[in-house]
């Protein structure tokens, strides 16, 4: 374990944003294959066979998606690590009361609120957003997505951040702190994707010509 972490902080000083698009991406993609596996999106279960574990499990294996996998690769590599890592620098940088320590505990409850109050509510429609997109669906797929699962998802999410980022800017370096997110994010991830696929499935139930509905 010790060596991998070596060589993670080895790459990482010497090339950091392809270091980061890779374990970006790749936990972006562990957290796609546990929501598969664990997790089905299904309006009448029993009628469509879905069986209770061990069986839930086989039956996710053999229908395994491999390209939304790969898409979750390709957004958390190509897209959200960038993004992630950007963010984090102008938290760390930026994002402070003139005249106190970075360090002093208001500075850190300031990041905390303006990631929170300021990042969070603008990057899950956006996840919802660029994951449709690579899905081929038409914009008002993306827009019924984000009118259904935005307000649920950042709850949730309200649950679970706020605690670990104050945890985070205080005791986590800043060139780790990305790495820290999204190794918890393995779990946040998997809850994501699961989110993602609820509209998505109810899309493919849908004839091609099936109109939008005005609401």
């Amino acid at each position: 374990m010790s060596k991998i972490l070596n060589f993670y902080l080895n790459s990482l000083s010497k090339r950091p944003k392809t270091t980061n698009a890779i374990m970006t991406g790749t936990l972006f993609g562990l957290g796609d294959v546990s929501a598969q596996l664990l997790f089905s999106y299904s309006e009448h279960p029993v009628k469509e066979g879905i069986e209770s574990s061990p069986g839930k499990i086989l039956t996710q294996v053999k229908n395994y998606d491999f390209p939304r996998t790969a898409r979750a690769v390709i957004y958390g590599s190509l897209i959200f690590s960038f993004i992630g890592d950007k963010w984090y620098k102008i938290l760390r940088y930026k994002v402070r009361i003139p005249n106190k320590e970075s360090s002093d505990w208001t500075n850190r409850l300031l990041r905390v609120s303006v990631d929170q109050l300021g990042f969070a509510p603008l990057a899950l429609p956006f996840y919802f957003g660029c994951m449709t997109a690579m899905e081929g669906y038409s914009i008002d797929i993306a827009e019924k997505k984000i009118k259904d699962q935005w307000w649920s998802t950042l709850k949730t999410n309200w649950t679970v951040w706020p605690l670990f980022q104050a945890i985070n800017f205080s005791f986590v370096p800043l060139q780790h702190q990305l790495l820290a997110v999204n190794v918890v994010a393995i779990f946040w991830n998997t809850y994501l994707s699961y989110k993602n696929s609820i509209t998505t499935s109810e899309a493919e139930k849908r004839p091609v010509h099936y109109p939008p509905v005005a609401e």
